[in-house]
């Protein structure tokens, strides 16, 4: 069966018995249907604080190695241990629904639910973030055209327009062309690489929301002072229309057990992370809080530890980091058509890997932990081989078949999991904010991605100099690169030492509170693969979707 058709054969539970399991009465929700909830946010903050578990992962390949589904297997078997669990999971872009990544609600009997509904267009939240950026623009262009009254330099303008859909012909742009119109160049940017989502997902609440918007920095006057949202008067609307999209999602796994879906910012571009507002809400929910960050550790996870934690005063108390044996023989150069195929060779050449992973985020927490996510094509061997590798390291391991199994497939994984949190934990960021910018990359350069050398393109050296003179230059870094390696260069696979990295270009994303750092070819508007997954996806005579994995 395929992943919809499962979730279709599942009877789900009403949203209110699920909202029930952890406390919530019907009055502290805002319904959408049947099985869809929005959590009305209170000021009251309970002093309750769960255990915090972060799942991570290996390089990924471009097929998708179900780190969502690890996740959720690991919280449908907390709760089947009788523990109090809520899985806070990012909300899927229709970008990667509809081009080659596929869907971002799970798979096999490891979901969460209504899964079509979630996949698309959920309860509006990525639209009112893509309108909220929009208007952002139509307001700066409006101003040019109206006069012009701030003295903004059109070739200075830094905020993209935005869609949350992979639309290669937007990248670039031209704009106002016409009669008694501003022209001027432009681009988009997918709505989860946008800095509204961002923002979205770090600020506190409502308040800190309107404060971030404000702070956004638009463009240069001529005379090179910066414009930020509040001087165009808008900060007030862009937060109207985010009213109802701060307030996090809640739905329920296969299982019937909760799940709050908030946020969707990408890793390769943005940080990787849903909101801080679901995070905490589901630490003070339940005693246990399962979350992801986005692709590789040195990407999603750098960033929820040097950036989430740091914001929201977070810590991980266990941290697993997931892999499969098809991923770890792409990272040692198997051929695609092999990577179903016992060979053992090409996966000792991918366990380093694997290594590199594990080493990083002991940088940061004493609590590591393996997970195989079992495949039926892996053989005794293979795992064996995984398995005494990982142990040789030090690290304690397990087998997750949550895909096949459900929760049954993930009980000895929780139950080291709940071991690990019972113990001392620590916990320390990689690098201190008040380092200078450059120190601050040098830092995630050589620790995370094991690179000798950082080099700076003369753009970035020129965006540096704008940071420094704004006293930006104390924020944490988000940096954009490839996920498919540890380096800038997606054909580096395994663990690539001693490289150079390249910094391109830089932003200050000044309202989300980070600094962007654009590593080799990295694109902040994908684009759709020569076979995309809408060629697959229908709806039939019985007003069933099909297609949607």
């Amino acid at each position: 069966m395929t992943d919809i058709e499962i979730a279709n054969a599942k009877k789900l539970l009403p949203i209110e018995k699920i909202a029930k399991k952890i406390g919530l009465s019907k009055e502290e929700l805002e319904l959408y249907g049947k099985y869809k909830a929005k959590i009305i946010l209170k000021n009251n903050k309970s002093n309750h604080k769960g255990k915090l578990i972060l799942v991570t992962s290996i390089n990924p390949t471009p097929y998708g190695e179900g780190k969502t589904t690890m996740s959720i297997g690991i919280h449908d078997a907390l709760c089947r241990l009788k523990k109090r669990s809520i899985v806070a999971l990012r909300e899927p872009s229709l970008g990667p629904v509809f081009g080659t990544k596929g869907g971002a609600t799970g798979g096999g009997y490891a979901q969460v639910v209504p899964m079509e509904d979630i996949n698309l267009h959920f309860t509006g939240d990525i639209h009112a973030i893509t309108t909220a950026n929009n208007l952002l623009c139509a307001a700066v262009d409006n101003h040019l055209f109206q006069g012009n009254e701030l003295n903004i330099n059109p070739e200075t303008i830094i905020f993209p327009r935005a869609m949350d859909m992979n639309e290669r012909a937007l990248r670039n742009i031209q704009i106002g062309l016409g009669k008694n119109n501003f022209e001027r160049h432009d681009s988009f940017v997918i709505t989860v690489a946008s800095e509204i989502m961002a923002i979205l997902c770090l600020a506190s609440d409502i308040q800190d929301l309107k404060k971030r918007l404000g702070n956004i920095l638009l463009a240069y006057t001529y005379d090179n002072k910066p414009v930020y949202a509040k001087d165009l008067e808008v900060d007030g609307s862009l937060a109207v229309l985010l009213k109802d999209a701060i307030k996090p999602n809640l739905v329920q796994t296969l299982e019937g057990n909760p799940a709050i879906i908030h946020g969707g910012p990408f890793a390769n571009i943005a940080h990787g992370c849903n909101s801080l507002i679901a995070t905490n809400l589901a630490l003070s929910l339940s005693d246990y809080t399962v979350t992801e960050a986005g692709f590789g550790s040195d990407l999603g996870a750098e960033k929820f530890l040097d950036i989430k934690c740091r914001i929201g005063n977070l810590k991980p108390d266990c941290i697993v980091v997931n892999a499969t044996i098809r991923s770890l023989k792409y990272n040692g150069l198997c051929p695609k058509e092999a990577l179903n195929i016992e060979n053992l060779q090409y996966l000792k050449d991918g366990l380093c890997n694997l290594e590199v992973h594990v080493k990083n985020m002991l940088k940061y927490s004493n609590h590591v932990i393996v997970c195989l996510n079992k495949f039926n094509t892996d053989t005794k061997k293979e795992i064996n081989l995984v398995k005494n590798f990982t142990q040789n390291l030090g690290i304690d391991f397990e087998i997750c078949e949550a895909h096949a199994k459900g929760s049954k497939g993930a009980l000895k994984l929780a139950k080291k999991i709940i071991n690990i949190c019972e113990e001392p934990t620590t916990f320390q960021f990689l690098y201190d904010t008040n380092d200078s910018v450059c120190a601050k990359i040098d830092k995630i350069a050589r620790e995370i991605y094991h690179a000798a050398k950082v080099k700076y393109e003369d753009k970035a050296l020129e965006s540096l100099k704008q940071i420094n003179e704004l006293g930006y230059n104390n924020l944490p870094i988000c940096i954009a690169k490839t996920q498919y390696s540890i380096s800038d260069d997606p054909k580096k696979l395994g663990f690539p030492k001693d490289t150079e990295v390249t910094v391109r270009d830089m932003k200050i994303s000044s309202g989300a509170g980070f600094i962007v750092v654009y590593m080799g070819n990295i694109m902040t508007m994908p684009g759709l693969s020569k076979n995309p997954a809408y060629k697959k996806i229908d709806i039939n005579d019985n007003n069933q979707i099909i297609g949607l994995f």
